[in-house]
């Protein structure tokens, strides 16, 4: 018999996911650069997320750990008002659609989420915040396409949108050739007055 044996480690990350209509507002807006750099690699719309804090391989046991802070951390807060705009490249490689809104509301947020995992004695690389929600990266050995793709979203202003969940976030990256996927550890709703 031949049994799976579960991971001892797990990539994850805590983020914000901007809602149905926002993220399928943006996917028409690339409709162009789909069909003109159908090589790149396209993160699938249903993983589309802002990260606030990038947490890298971590053994399973430090899950339980964050649950509870993360928790209550969400129901003290009120949703962060955000929108999809622009869109740039990191390295010529990676495509990304900026973010606009309450910025400051977004890096306070980021900020909190940030002690959390501290005070849970959980070691990651705690790097400047810089908001955006990666779409796609050329594939290694090819002429970058991200640059050309930035530039047709250059003039694309989202509706607005409230952040009204913070997901705890794991990862299958490395795991395989195939694409990287994403699924919600856990999830929980800003409900807090603040």
């Amino acid at each position: 018999m031949n049994e799976q044996i579960p991971p001892a480690t797990v990539r994850i990350f805590i983020a914000l996911a901007p809602p149905d209509d926002a993220k399928e507002e943006l996917a028409r807006e690339l409709r162009p650069a789909y069909e003109a750099y159908p090589r790149m690699r396209w993160n699938r719309i249903e993983d589309w997320h802002v990260t606030l804090a990038f947490l890298g391989e971590l053994p399973v046991t430090a899950v339980p750990l964050l649950r509870p802070p993360l928790a209550e951390l969400a129901a003290n807060r009120r949703p962060v008002r955000l929108s999809l705009r622009g869109g740039g490249h990191f390295d010529d490689r990676v495509l990304w659609s900026g973010i606009d809104g309450d910025l400051e509301g977004l890096h306070l947020l980021a900020g909190e989420v940030r002690a959390v995992v501290k005070e849970c004695g959980i070691p990651f690389e705690d790097r400047p915040l810089r908001p955006h929600l990666t779409l796609a990266r050329s594939r290694r050995g090819e002429p970058s396409c991200a640059v050309g793709a930035a530039d047709g979203l250059a003039g694309f202003t989202g509706r607005g949108w409230p952040a009204e969940r913070l997901h705890l976030v794991g990862s299958n990256i490395g795991r395989g050739p195939g694409p990287i996927h994403y699924r919600d550890i856990e999830s929980w709703h800003f409900s807090g007055a603040h």
